[in-house]
């Protein structure tokens, strides 16, 4: 169709290069269909962190992976790694794997998997979402739980019946947006606080949550709808450390909690041990988690987990323009823990809250 006159005026799309028209997510869901041992694992990984965050189920959560995936079959090995790692830990330990599609970022950098599948910023999107969920369907179909990030308000129509766990993360817990989402996801819902430390944009958010909402979005058809939600009863608060330091320790603990409890809502908490808890240097991950641990085996039966950024190898890499060259297993955005620590921290973890539970 032709530019308008109005159009060529400059009175709309002056920056917009092109406009390509998306798959609605009703196809997306027909290619690739929730069946089966995926379902299953779905609904029972969603139903055991509702019971861990109301109290009936005594496990310890770990929420474990890459800070980001970038290649499919990495992933899936890494998914059969923690399958066969944590199957025999399952009851002290209840394992959810970070499945990672979405990058916020601080300024410009890489996206993410959905976005940028070749890692080049071709933005082939449709790729992107069909990679991300062909990869959570099988990760399901292993019969390992998911967590992710959601951070565009659209992508949970394409993936979210594949998702255990959600994270709403520091750059976006404040945003109205993102907490009208987390208010009609079907899963629980873990708001960070901000990159600041502050944790009242993070209660505020589960407030907001918990209610009911009106907003803009698009329905399984891909047509732009009024999506009207009840309100998400297991918003629950994530400590990941600031630009000033950690906060994971027991009085930032005790303080988060009490101030969950004066908010009128549950003081359940887990502590992403990665980010300002480790601040920024992967080699001291194991010291916020250790510590968190202890804090659970001592008593704070509201400390419910921990989340640790790992992946095959550890460390990271820079992305210069594609895949060529790129170090197998190693995370091309945040540095993340090696396997073999991660093993000795799951085994480390199931021993030390043996006789512990609380």
């Amino acid at each position: 169709m032709p530019a308008t006159t109005k159009d060529q005026q400059g009175l709309r799309d002056i920056n917009v290069n092109a406009t390509e028209r998306l798959m609605p997510p009703s196809e997306l869901l027909s290619e690739f269909p929730l069946t089966g041992i995926a379902e299953e694992t779905v609904l029972k990984g969603r139903e055991a962190i509702r019971k861990v965050l109301d109290g009936t189920d005594g496990r310890f959560i770990i929420i474990a992976g890459p800070c980001s995936i970038h290649d499919y079959d990495t992933a899936l090995e890494y998914a059969d790694r923690l399958h066969r790692l944590t199957q025999p830990l399952s009851d002290r330990l209840l394992t959810v794997m970070r499945v990672y599609f979405e990058k916020p970022r601080t300024t410009v950098g890489w996206k993410g998997l959905l976005y940028d599948p070749d890692l080049n910023d071709s933005f082939d999107i449709a790729t992107g979402l069909r990679q991300g969920r062909s990869l959570l369907l099988e990760v399901a179909k292993m019969g390992i739980c998911s967590a992710t990030e959601f951070l565009d308000p659209i992508v949970p129509q394409y993936t979210a019946d594949l998702v255990s766990w959600a994270a709403v993360g520091a750059r976006t817990t404040e945003s109205q947006t993102h907490r009208q989402m987390g208010s009609g996801l079907s899963m629980p819902v873990g708001f960070k606080n901000g990159t600041d430390g502050n944790i009242q944009i993070a209660i505020d958010a589960m407030i907001t949550s918990r209610a009911s909402h009106g907003f803009l979005g698009i329905d399984l058809d891909g047509h732009a709808s009024v999506i009207q939600t009840k309100g998400n009863q297991y918003g629950h608060l994530v400590l990941r450390g600031s630009n000033d330091g950690p906060n994971y320790d027991s009085q930032s603990v005790n303080v988060a909690q009490r101030r969950l409890s004066s908010a009128g809502v549950p003081s359940t908490l887990l502590v992403d041990c990665s980010h300002g808890n480790c601040n920024k240097d992967h080699t001291k991950m194991n010291v916020a988690f250790q510590d968190v641990v202890k804090q659970r085996a001592s008593g704070n039966s509201r400390l419910i987990g921990c989340m640790l950024e790992s992946n095959i190898n550890s460390g990271s890499q820079k992305l210069n323009g594609g895949p060529d060259g790129l170090q197998y297993g190693v995370s091309i955005t945040d540095p993340c823990i090696g396997w073999k620590e991660t093993e000795e921290l799951f085994h480390w973890a199931h021993d030390f809250l043996e006789g512990n539970m609380s």
